[in-house]
């Protein structure tokens, strides 16, 4: 076991916001990678609500065994209104205090992250974001944990819906997650051969999507997908399907909306090999001193980037990927 000579002899990890599998790998990875180092590592249970409510307990490498291949997050996760107040993270810090914690790996998006930065400033406490969410969408890395899985969870549940709306020729819209960003979305639509892709990057029009379906019909096609993210602006995939419906009573219109089943089930390679690397990096940027930024990976690469450009800014979708998507859908 390599020799610890850094001040960090306690982490606390926790896990905030909306679940996103890999999250139970990145535990394990920060776990096992205190343990390589000779730190002792504190599971915090239900996010900052656990910071809060001290629901700290210690966790060693076979604490996390069986664990990587597991969808959700087994240390709980909750969005905390109390930590929002200053007394709130006042209850917090004496938590960390009590336990002697030196730093804290949060696994979460941007507004736990922005959370852990609050803490930081008014109590000290150092601490490195690993980013997990499905959307996709935060800065400083080119993945986020748990967006392949749902993305791979949402291309399987469209290919399922193709077969039903070819038996019936029926037009179908498909909700998928994203309610800020069209990456689940304009990923799905590609990979599934969809009609039409709807996302809140993008200005689209009903016009256009009408424009759409007569194209399909004058080259014959009987059945059509169209995928929507969650956010996007024209009104919900409820009142797209009805407005489609009014300009073509002739249409067997029906709607899925996919919901919280991409936020399940068991994590894919490129996740469980993203998050464990993150998991580790996180321990290794706390041992060499660094706090307040968040570990990615970008062009393949590991880098650090500071919490307040993670939050800040957000993730592009690829303009040459829409461009994709349109001659596709021709």
């Amino acid at each position: 076991m390599p020799q610890n000579i850094s001040k960090i002899k306690k982490i606390g990890v926790l896990t905030s916001g909306g679940d996103s599998p890999g999250m139970n790998a990145a535990i394990r990875s920060v776990v096992r990678a205190c343990n390589y180092y000779g730190i002792v590592c504190c599971g915090i249970r239900m996010g900052y609500e656990g910071l809060i409510n001290d629901y700290v307990v210690e966790l060693g490498p076979r604490s996390v065994r069986n664990l990587i291949n597991r969808g959700g997050t087994e240390l709980k996760s909750a969005r905390s209104q109390e930590f929002r107040t200053k007394e709130g993270r006042e209850k917090a810090a004496k938590t960390v205090k009590k336990h002697n914690i030196d730093a804290l790996v949060i696994i979460g998006g941007d507004g736990s992250f922005t959370g852990g930065t609050i803490f930081q400033k008014e109590h000290g406490v150092p601490f490195i974001g690993v980013p997990g969410t499905i959307d996709n969408d935060i800065f400083g890395t080119d993945y986020t944990v748990g967006y392949d899985t749902a993305l791979n969870t949402a291309v399987d549940a469209i290919d399922k819906i193709r077969d039903t709306a070819t038996s019936h020729n029926r037009v179908f819209f498909v909700e998928v997650m994203g309610r800020d960003a069209g990456f689940i979305a304009l990923n799905s639509g590609i990979a599934t051969g969809a009609l039409d892709i709807l996302i809140p990057e993008e200005k689209d029009s009903i016009e256009d999507l009408f424009i759409a379906f007569e194209k399909a019909q004058e080259k014959g096609k009987s059945s059509s997908i169209v995928i929507v993210a969650e956010g996007e602006k024209l009104g919900g995939v409820y009142d797209l399907a009805k407005f489609t419906k009014m300009k073509y009573p002739e249409f067997d219109v029906k709607v899925t909306v996919l919901g919280h089943i991409q936020r399940g089930g068991s994590p894919t390679v490129a996740d469980r090999v993203l998050a464990s690397r993150l998991g580790v990096a996180a321990v290794e940027g706390l041992i060499a001193g660094k706090s307040n930024v968040m570990a990615g990976m970008q062009s393949s690469k590991l880098v650090f980037t500071p919490i307040e450009e993670a939050i800040k800014k957000h993730n592009e979708i690829d303009k040459d990927l829409i461009k994709v998507a349109d001659i596709l859908s021709t």
